[in-house]
């Protein structure tokens, strides 16, 4: 007992000052508490902790809430942090990544009372709300813009590990291809990790060499190796995911494939905030905006005004049903082209 207090404490200063939210104390009577645990790679991958923070930022600044994160260094990580934040008894604690499905489940069941919310898993108790997003809508405009870009005809997608989440950036990335070019060569690799960055350097570096110009990364902090590769590459583009990453490269970095988690974050504190708590499981897609590219700022010339009004007839295909991007290698086999 004494032990389990003792790692209470110490996770719970080093989130405190970790984040940033030691300003004062502690949370004002009444004032709304949230939590947060990070998937590994944690805070400044840049890419999907990154987003989710912003998230919790916002609800910081426009609601006046009280915000503390644990950072997971490892899987090792989830329950302890998972457990610390529930007995500080918080308004909503979010688990950020599926990776922590299993922990907030016996977590979530065995405190009732207490709420939580979940990126990109479905678990179905009544005090949590499960957020999905539809990343093959996203996915898709990237992989119609890498096939429009291609001088090839050669690109290449680069996933963190391979399971039904990231086949789902696969599956809509070649899809968006096809609608473009159905010859279009597209390879696949897998880096085994979400944060193992000189490997994400590595693998594009080969599919570099192996004559893909444009590679799509669905990585999380490996997908930093694969921005540090394409810096150095001529007539080459790398393709950001989860946040805005086109600054890292600028021209380089074709686009980013941003999926809106601080979006999600601060809409189910909001919404805790007003009394209205949400819960289910919310699916959001390009619909309703929480999934699409960046503005192309640095690329917007290159690109040309032809390639993105073709590039905006997809998007009104995909968000009209017109086109239903695939979310899975099963879906992408009987994928056909719609012509528009």
């Amino acid at each position: 007992m004494r032990k389990t207090l003792v790692v209470l404490l110490t996770v719970f200063v080093f989130a405190v000052g970790l984040a940033g939210c030691a300003r004062h104390h502690g949370p004002r009577p009444g004032q709304l508490k949230l939590g947060m645990v990070t998937d590994v790679g944690g805070l400044g991958d840049r890419s999907f902790n990154d987003s989710a923070y912003r998230g919790l930022v916002r609800a910081q600044s426009q609601i006046d809430a009280y915000i503390q994160v644990l950072q997971s260094r490892s899987a090792a990580d989830y329950q302890p942090n998972l457990d610390a934040l529930t007995n500080l008894h918080f308004g909503m604690i979010y688990a950020i990544g599926f990776l922590m499905g299993r922990d907030l489940e016996q977590i979530a069941r065995e405190n009732p009372t207490q709420r939580y919310a979940i990126i990109d898993a479905v678990i179905d108790d009544p005090n949590v709300v499960s957020v999905t997003f539809r990343e093959q809508d996203g996915s898709f405009l990237a992989g119609a813009l890498a096939a429009m870009m291609s001088k090839t005809h050669h690109i290449a997608f680069l996933g963190g590990i391979d399971i039904p989440l990231i086949e789902k950036f696969e599956a809509g990335y070649i899809a968006g291809a096809r609608e473009i070019d159905p010859n279009t060569k597209v390879d696949v690799k897998y880096a085994g990790s979400f944060d193992d960055v000189a490997s994400g350097k590595e693998l594009t570096n080969l599919l570099f060499n192996d004559g893909a110009d444009v590679v799509y990364t669905a990585a999380g902090k490996a997908g930093l190796g694969a921005i540090d590769a394409v810096k150095t590459r001529n007539d080459a583009y790398v393709i950001g995911v989860d946040s805005d990453q086109d600054a890292l490269a600028p021209g380089k970095v074709l686009t980013s494939m941003v999926k809106k988690v601080d979006v999600a974050v601060f809409d189910v504190a909001n919404a805790l905030y007003e009394g209205r708590p949400l819960s289910g499981h919310l699916v959001l897609g390009l619909k309703e905006h929480a999934i699409g590219l960046t503005d192309f700022r640095y690329t917007r010339t290159q690109i040309g005004a032809a390639r993105l009004a073709r590039l905006r007839a997809i998007e009104l295909a995909i968000s009209s049903g017109k086109i239903v991007p695939p979310e899975t290698r099963a879906e992408l086999a009987s994928f056909v082209p719609v012509k528009l």
